[in-house]
């Protein structure tokens, strides 16, 4: 039961509930996503091979050569995905991330260690507050890199399921805040260093590059911008959602229909719902021990980390000894997951007895990934599409084709900005990663605005509203059909037009109010991070 509006029950809908019910009416008349992704490849493969054969060539502004569309249909082309069929699958990246924190987590979550973290930790707090505890949590989950996407949503559903609550609105809103707010967090991450070495590569050749750019240019906005998503994605999550899942009459458990699943999954069997117990701070004595066991292992895995990290000639540390903006420690983010998952998991699981030996840890493991395996399945064809798309060059032709039209409009002053922001949140929709489109507009945009007077850190934030508030409508975006996995566990019917129906108030709204957070900061001239202001030399 997932399109059934409130007017079924009450005779009548708002008008949100029915704008709402129209996009998921509409979007879960796309295809299945296996079949969507094939027929959205072959148009790739079609639309590519005519480019090629019409010579089309990119210029990409501050690329040694010129990029040149490759057609599918071609000699090459068929060379190219006979011999790579199995590589473009296995090298599709969520796998790499997803695979091995399913694992982890499935360690920490049948040794019931998660339910007691949760029940020990958010026991005692006020029902109200989840939603917003939820937002912190997503919004400044960046930290973790992509593993946010995998670890942040269920952990939300069962904090709201102990609590409680409607489950489905804490796995929705949990990705929804890890995912509109990507680009954004109170602490500084990785993202950060990264963005600021591409706008300096960038400003590096201007006559008149403005502040340097640096991990810390855009820290104010970021904070500021961080503390009104963490509000307004928990209001959301409580005002908007909860109430619409209510009102839609969407499971609060998951269900064990196979025939439904096999119909709408690819065969994924997610099992029966498990038990969460309700919401209390009040532990068993054995569960008492195996928490504290369990945190003490957990610490002293992280302190092991932390003092690895730091010897001077540590293996993790880059060519400089730092750590920003790319080293090893920051590419073992996954790894740093993995343990700090199971090994507490372990613990856990050995004190209280959930884990007796170890013909159990291959068991509880197994059981996660059997829970994920449609997505392993839509997987293959999800590293097929994304192959095509950026062996064949189409992506760099979509960013460059969109900067030159903005560009040839010819706006000036904040209107420039707000249509600047406007552009990546479209190109958005087609390139995931933020660091490949950052690297493509910048090249465009940050010397075109360094004209206009603004400074490159401003662009710098500018771009990252666009960058983060539309990657939850596409389903371009791997870790969507993550999530619509995890979703349909509680709703074997649902579509992509249901999550997308679920993630609109949250792009909306985050969007606007993100740029209005801009706008304070564009006015009252304030500056972006230390030392990086609104405006050269202002």
């Amino acid at each position: 039961m997932t399109t059934e509006s409130a007017s079924t029950r009450s005779g009548r809908s708002s008008l949100p509930d029915r704008l709402l019910g129209t996009v998921e009416r509409i979007g879960n008349k796309l295809p299945d996503p296996f079949m969507l992704f094939l027929f959205l490849f072959l148009i790739v493969a079609v639309l590519s091979t005519a480019m090629a054969w019409a010579n089309v060539v990119v210029t990409v502004p501050g690329a040694a050569e010129e990029t040149v569309i490759k057609g599918f249909f071609t000699a090459e082309g068929l060379s190219w995905f006979t011999t790579t069929l199995g590589a473009n699958y296995l090298g599709f990246p969520p796998l790499a991330t997803v695979l091995p924190i399913l694992l982890a987590v499935g360690v920490a979550e049948k040794s019931g260690l998660l339910s007691a973290l949760i029940r020990r930790a958010f026991g005692s707090a006020p029902r109200w507050a989840l939603p917003y505890a939820v937002g912190f949590v997503g919004v400044t989950g960046s930290i973790m890199s992509d593993a946010a996407f995998v670890v942040i949503p269920p952990l939300a559903a069962l904090v709201f399921k102990a609590a409680g609550r409607h489950p489905v609105a804490g796995l929705l809103g949990g990705f929804a805040a890890a995912g509109a707010g990507y680009s954004t967090s109170m602490l500084v991450t990785s993202l950060d260093a990264l963005f600021s070495g591409i706008t300096t590569a960038v400003t590096a050749s201007l006559p008149n590059p403005g502040a340097p750019v640096n991990p810390l240019s855009n820290y104010f906005f970021n904070f500021v911008s961080s503390f009104v998503l963490i509000l307004l994605a928990g209001f959301i999550i409580d005002k908007i959602l909860e109430p619409r899942l209510t009102r839609q009459g969407v499971p609060t458990e998951e269900t064990a229909d196979a025939e439904a699943e096999g119909k709408n999954t690819g065969g994924t069997n997610t099992g029966s719902a498990a038990a969460v117990p309700a919401l209390s701070s009040e532990l068993t004595g054995t569960e008492r021990k195996g928490v504290i066991w369990a945190v003490a292992a957990g610490a002293v895995v992280a302190a092991a980390i932390l003092a690895g990290a730091l010897l001077p000639d540590s293996p993790w540390r880059n060519e400089d000894g730092g750590f920003l903006p790319k080293s090893p420690l920051l590419n073992s983010i996954v790894f740093i997951v993995f343990v700090l998952f199971t090994v507490p998991g372990l613990v856990y699981g050995k004190i209280t007895g959930t884990i007796a030996s170890g013909k159990d840890i291959p068991r509880v493991m197994g059981a996660s990934i059997k829970d994920m395996s449609g997505f392993l399945v839509l997987a293959f064809i999800l590293g097929q599409f994304i192959a095509l798309f950026n062996w064949s060059g189409i992506g760099n032709w979509i960013a460059v084709a969109g900067a030159g039209g903005l560009e040839s409009i010819g706006l000036t002053g904040y209107p420039a900005i707000i249509g600047f922001i406007a552009l990546a949140s479209v190109l958005n929709l087609f390139i995931i990663s933020g660091s490949a489109m950052w690297t493509l507009m910048a090249s465009v945009f940050v010397p075109m605005f360094a004209l206009l007077g603004f400074e490159p850190a401003f662009i710098q934030g500018a771009f990252r509203v666009g960058d983060s508030a539309t990657q939850i409508l596409t389903p371009l975006n791997p870790y969507m059909i993550v999530l619509l996995t995890m979703l349909r566990k509680y709703e074997p019917q649902a579509g992509l037009g249901t999550v997308i129906a679920r993630m609109l108030p949250f792009t909306v709204l985050f969007w606007l109010a993100w740029v209005g957070v801009l706008t304070v900061f564009y006015v009252l001239n304030l500056p972006m991070g230390p030392g990086n202001g609104i405006y050269i030399g202002g």
